[in-house]
This record gives structure tokens, sequence and C-alpha cells, in this order.
């Protein structure tokens, strides 16, 4: 049976959820349509999601539609988890773009749809709430086609729109307004059209489905999933012209795009593109060994059922696979690449309960593991969790997840924005055995030096082969990258070559007829903990800049909102590199810090009259001028301070 995987995507509250629940009903999957405000939706699954309405996780269950098989993702609407959003895009077919038709194109609206135009997946308009007072299709229809730059073609229209008896019916593709709609990007029919000669139905169905194929071309439904009005019509369009999957022969190539544990314990989900898995299989991740599957699951119509494989185009939940979200099997399509963005504000973590700090760090532990957008940093020394988000709702999904799974009750304090330094300049640092009330049995010397921005951290031994066992050179790699987690002002330092000047050791020798003696020779601790006091000595040499995150913006404005607007950006540091006109709205780009992207948030319905589209994703970081740069409350003994660190981790 052929196959697709549909992404269902909105804005929050514009009915995403609902419309795959009147979806799935319409189906035969389930006796009545769920409802998000009484917390009976299939695809929201966990308490939080149920309790406030919104969907947190991406959620896959499956239909037919006619001779097609529908896997159908209903993904997460917030502003806080487009990330979510996005890595569940990589894996789709295609996807619908669900539109309030009363409150018509908003932000998010905006930030999903350019993500689904830069990774490539057709999209089909579904214009909702059409049974509402205020509901306005033509208005809507024109902001996708102003405030998007799509290229909508409609292919349902509505009669009593704004009440509860509005009823959708389809449009005979043979009309004037959907050919001259396909004669944009269609040859053969514009050809037809020019010469006045009538179009057939069965060529403008076809030149629809290739449009939307290649993404040049979206189909507009109006209804409402609640009363169920034109999601029959809506049925018809995505059997008709939604891509479909190849059933490719091949290497196995596959996408990881979630992971999350049900009572069977931890399960890794894969879109396969290519080749077929199955259970007892070696599949090798990349950048890790060669693992065994244990256990297949599909989802299908009936369930996430268990099977002994899954093919091309299948969604799989797999076990026996320790993954990480973005890992692949083999070689998927490059366009389902997603690179997650750094987190740019982060809190400390603690639990109501001190006694339940270690079930808490458990618990952090795995909520990491399942999501990389949770940025974890233990420090078991002080017992503390300082955990990088992405936003205010994603703490209160952490602390929902914790108290539910794991009886642990959080709260969060300290929120910062999530600053790094940057090397300045170069530096050296050398400590030797017994001198300056160095205990250890390690002589260690280090230069460091600036890297440029995203080149990482670099070890370099810089030393000849043979001179220092290979378990001491990993040990002070160990220390470095231990002292790099905290630099002089307590953040990170994230890029920079560190390389071994000189090198000394006690060999491993023992006293007359005894065993080998630790007090006379030298262990690999000796030199991971002297690393970090020579790292510190080094980096106070060499200096660093506390950087701070910094996001692209894009806002959308009535002309008429300019001037209060860019005097508010202005106040808080913006730099506007770009202006342009789109739709008879000025569309303003540039930098902004992240730390002030709040207050811009919270200004410009204000300034705007609620019609400012604004969208900010991460850029780049850069020095903090002009003021004192934020220091983070170091975690642990500081390495810089030498007598308290030789006290704090004597040997």
């Amino acid at each position: 049976m052929p196959l697709t995987n549909l992404g269902i995507v909105a804005h929050v509250d514009a009915g995403k959820t609902s419309l795959t629940e009147r979806l799935l009903y319409e189906a035969g999957a389930v006796s009545q349509p769920g409802s998000v405000d009484a917390g009976t939706t299939r695809t929201d699954s966990m308490e939080l999601e149920r309790r406030r309405g919104i969907t947190i996780r991406a959620a896959v269950t499956s239909i037919t539609l006619g001779d097609l098989t529908v896997n159908l993702l209903d993904t997460p609407g917030h502003p806080d988890f487009i990330a979510e959003v996005e890595r569940s895009l990589g894996v789709l077919d295609a996807a619908v773009l669900v539109v309030s038709g009363v409150e018509g194109v908003q932000p998010q609206t905006v930030a999903i749809w350019r993500a689904l135009r830069r990774i490539g997946v057709p999209t089909v308009f579904f214009l909702n709430k059409v049974d509402r007072r205020g509901a306005d299709v033509e208005r809507v229809s024109a902001q996708i086609r102003e405030r998007l730059g799509a290229r909508p073609v409609t292919l349902t229209t509505v009669t009593g729109q704004g009440g509860r008896d509005a009823r959708v019916r389809a449009v005979d593709l043979g009309t004037e307004a959907v050919v001259e709609a396909v004669a944009e990007v269609d040859d053969a029919v514009a050809a037809r059209w020019l010469t006045g000669e009538r179009a057939r139905v069965r060529d403008v169905r076809l030149a629809i489905r290739r449009a939307v194929r290649r993404a040049e071309l979206n189909p507009v439904a109006c209804g409402s999933a609640i009363t169920g009005a034109g999601v029959p019509q809506l049925r018809h369009l995505l059997a008709q012209l939604l891509p479909r999957c190849d059933e490719r022969d091949g290497p196995l190539a596959g996408t990881v795009f979630a992971v999350d544990r049900d009572t069977g314990g931890r399960r890794t989900w894969l879109r396969l593109w290519s080749g077929r898995l199955q259970v007892r299989d070696r599949v090798r991740l990349s950048g890790a060994r060669p693992q065994t599957v244990t256990q297949i699951a599909v989802s299908e119509p009936a369930g996430v059922l268990s099977r002994t494989s899954a093919s091309a185009g299948q969604i799989a939940a797999v076990r026996g696979l320790s993954a990480r979200i973005g890992q692949h099997v083999g070689d998927p399509p490059r366009r389902h690449a997603y690179r997650f963005p750094p987190p740019t504000r982060q809190a400390l973590v603690e639990p109501v309960d001190p006694a339940q700090r270690l079930a808490m760090f458990a618990g952090l532990a795995e909520l990491a593991d399942e999501d990389p957008l949770v940025d974890l940093r233990l420090d078991e020394q002080q017992a503390q969790a300082v955990i990088r988000l992405h936003g205010e709702v994603q703490k209160e999904v952490v602390a929902a997840l914790l108290e539910d799974r794991y009886g642990v009750r959080v709260r969060f304090s300290g929120t910062l924005t999530a600053c790094i330094e940057r090397i300045a300049g170069t530096g050296t640092a050398e400590d030797r055995v017994k001198e300056r009330g160095n205990p250890y049995l390690a002589g260690l010397g280090l230069r460091i030096e600036a890297a440029p921005a995203g080149h990482g951290v670099e070890f370099r031994p810089g030393i000849e082969p043979g001179r220092l066992p290979p378990a001491f050179v990993t040990a002070t790699e160990e220390g470095v990258r231990a002292a790099f987690r905290q630099g002089r002002h307590g953040w990170p330092v994230t890029d920079g070559t560190v390389t071994m000047t000189f090198s000394q050791y006690w060999p491993r020798q023992s006293k007359p007829h005894q065993k080998f003696d630790k007090s006379i020779s030298t262990v690999a601790a000796d030199f991971r903990n002297l690393a970090q006091v020579v790292s510190a000595a080094a980096l106070r040499a060499a200096g660093t800049r506390v950087c701070q995150p910094i996001e692209r913006f894009d806002v959308n404005l009535p002309h008429h909102t300019v001037d209060a607007v860019m005097a508010l950006l202005g106040r808080l540091g913006a730099v506007v590199h770009d202006t342009a006109v789109t739709g008879g709205y000025l569309e303003v780009s540039g930098d902004l810090p992240s730390s002030r992207v709040p207050r811009v948030v919270a200004a410009l319905p204000d300034l705007t009259g609620g019609e400012a589209v604004l969208i900010t994703r991460f850029d780049h970081y850069a020095p903090i001028t002009g003021e004192d740069p934020p220091a983070l409350p170091r975690r642990g003994p500081d390495p810089g301070d030498r007598e308290a660190w030789f006290r704090a981790v004597p040997r």
C-alpha cells in the first residue's frame, strides 16, 4: 500500500491537534474525536499536554485515506518548541499548515512556514475555525499570499462562515481562478489558458500534483476541525495531491528524530529512507559503534505494532540503539539534516525536598538523553544541576516531567542569559613536580591559543611519541576540558587550541620487595588534576572575553508603526541590517542581544496593535562591550586559586 509521512503544523491554538483528532475519527481510528480542552486527545500523551491543552512532544499516529496509508505527525506550536517542530519536519514527505480563519497568519505561522520552505516540504494550507465568529477566509487567504509569499490555490469554498452551520464544498478544478493559479507554475496549462482553450480537469489535477511535490504551489482548504466541516474535502485533497514515499531498495538509510521511554524502556524513533531494517541487525549510527536492534515497532493505522522488520518510508520505534536525535544510519537525503541551536537561557534546578537530589539528577540525565535541546550540567561536588533552555515554557515542561515520571518536585532559580567565553590571545603556564606547592607527582606545561568561532576545543599532545604514557596524555586532555567548562568569569570556554609544551612524571615503581607504590609513582589523576590548575593559569595569561548570544530578528510591521518600533529597537541595542516592503508591510531584519528579545516581544503588541510578526533565531555570539561582563558563580573548587585547589583536591 502506498505510504506518506504527513506533518500537522501550526501556531499554538490554531487547531492542529483538533484537526489530527478529526482525521483519526473520519478514518475510523477512534470512536469519537478527542478534545484538547477535555484532555482526551490521542496524540497528547503527556499529562502536561492534557492539562495545558498544548502539544509539547511530536507524536506519531497512522490512518488510511483510500489506498494511501498516512503517518500523521502532530507537532508543537508554542515558540519555545520550534526546534521540536523543525527536527520533525526533516522526516516529512508533506505538511498541512493549519491557519486560524479568525486570527489569521500569526508569528509562529511565519516561523513554521519559513522552516518548511527552507527544508523543502510540500505544504497544504487548512483554514480552520470557519464556524467561529470573525472568520474571514478571503482576508486570511490574502495574508497567506502577502505575508508568507506563498502561491495558494483555493480548492474549497465555504458558505455561512462565522456560524456553526458553516458548510464547505469542493471547487471545480476547471474554474477560472484555479486554472489561472495553476497556469503560473505549469507551462502546458498556461498555454491552453492563454489561447482561451478550456483546460481539462484531468490536466489541471496532474499539474497541481506536480507543482505541490515541487513545493511550487500550495492548495488551500477551508473547514472546522471541531464540527468536521470541510474535513472530507481535505481528506480527498490529501489522497489525490500528496507526494508518496518511494519504496527504495539499496543500503539502509534512516534519520533519528525522536527518543522517548515507555513501560518497555527506551525507544528510538527512526524514519527509514531506503533499505530494510530487521530485528537482530547490526546498525552503525553516525559517530558510534555498531549496535544490535532488539525490537522493532512500526506505526500503522491499528497502532504502533511489533514487527520483525521495517522498510523504506516507514516510521519505526526501535529498541537496542543508544541513539541521539539528529543521528542517522547510512546516507539519508542531505536536506533532512538538522542543526540544533544553542540554548540562550540557563537556570539552577533544585529539588523541593533535598532528600530527592539524586533522584532529580537521574531524572534530568534521562530527559537530557531524550532531548538534545536540554543542555544539562551536573556538579556532583556542589550537588547542583544547571540546565540551559530555550524558553520559560520549557522550564514548566521539565518540572512536569520530573514530577510525573520520577515523583520529584523541583524549582528553578538564578535564570540568566547563557553566555560563553572566548580566548583573547595566547597564554602559557607550567608546573613542575614538588615546586610551588604542587602536591602531584606530575609536571606539565600548556600553551593556550585563540581559535576561530565554531572551532571547538582542540587538544594537541605536542610531545614526541613515547615520551609520556598514553594514559597520562588522555588524563591531561580530560583535565583541560574540565577546566574549560568554567572560564575566568565562570562561563564555558568554547573555542581554543591547547598544546602540551612540557611533561614530567615519576615512573611506576615500588619499595624493595613490595608491590606497586602509589606514593612514589605517578598516576593518571596527577595529570588530570594538575591540568586544571595549569589551564587556569594559562587562560589568565591569555585573557578571555565574555560573549553574549545574539539573535537574528525579522519583524513584519504595518507602515504606520515603523517609527515607534524602530525607536524601541534602537534603545535596546539592535543593529538593523536590511528593510524591504512585502505585501504592504515593512520587513525589518537585524541583530539583537538575546537578553533583550523578551522586552521586544512584550512591547510589540501595544506598539503595533497586535499586527507585528516577530521571528528570532540564534545567530552568533558577540563580546559584551561598554559594561562589566556578567560573571557566573563558580561551581566547585577554583583551579585558579592554587592553594585552595590543592586543599580541596589533594593527591
